[in-house]
């Protein structure tokens, strides 16, 4: 009895089947460790690059953060009109004051020129007067600038001095000193350019012409113009 099932066959794979199995030669692998190692070498040259630009930076940004010019600080510590409690004793009244500058830089020198007080009052300048000669101030260093304004230097009439006596009888009398001057910052042998500053320090006094407490030793607003 014949079967019925196909007897199984091998057929041998043709030719164009077949892998095709490539032999390189020896300058063919010699050329491809070479670029290995090019592009290992470029990749340790870019990174070191890298970091020493990173180390740069930071060295940079840590300079200028020492470097970096701080503008003065000022505070007013004492104003006064004492005139002001005998009711009508404007023509003998006289303003004293008590100003500090201190230079919060660490190893960076201030040039003052002449500085200029003046003392307004509703936005109208009272008084002012020429303080101090030029002068350097190291770093880490206070100046006291302590002055008085009467006479010449002090101009108020009977209508203003009503005024003064009308916010007396409200509790307090609000005024603004200011104080001007064109300043250098020095760095070693550097020195910058001019930079006109102005220390603004409102102030209020009571009725016996004294410094409230809530302005004494107040830190005045700087700005440079």
């Amino acid at each position: 009895m014949s079967s019925s099932y196909p007897l199984p066959t091998h057929a041998n794979p043709s030719p164009q089947n077949q892998p095709v199995k490539r032999h390189h030669s020896a300058r063919y692998y010699a050329h491809r460790v070479r670029e290995s190692l090019a592009t290992r070498v470029s990749k340790l040259v870019c990174s070191i690059f890298l970091f020493f630009l990173f180390l740069i930076g930071v060295i940079t940004f840590i300079l200028w953060l020492s470097l970096r010019p701080h503008r003065p600080r000022f505070h007013i510590h004492e104003f006064s009109i004492p005139a002001i409690a005998q009711g009508n004793g404007f023509e003998n009244a006289q303003i004293d004051f008590n100003v500090t500058a201190r230079n919060p830089n660490r190893a960076i020198g201030i040039f003052y020129d002449a500085m200029h007080v003046s003392v307004t009052y509703d936005d109208q300048g009272i008084g002012a007067i020429s303080l101090l000669y030029p002068f350097y101030q190291g770093p880490k260093n206070t100046t006291v600038l302590a002055g008085s304004l009467s006479g010449a230097t002090l101009t108020v009439n009977n209508q203003r001095w009503q005024q003064f006596l009308a916010d007396r009888s409200q509790g307090r009398v609000i005024f603004k000193l200011d104080v001007t001057s064109t300043i250098r910052f020095k760095i070693s042998s550097w020195d910058s350019k001019h930079h006109t500053l102005h220390a603004n320090c409102p102030v209020g006094v009571g009725p016996d012409g004294t410094i409230l407490p809530e302005y004494k030793d107040k830190r005045c607003p700087v700005y440079f113009s």
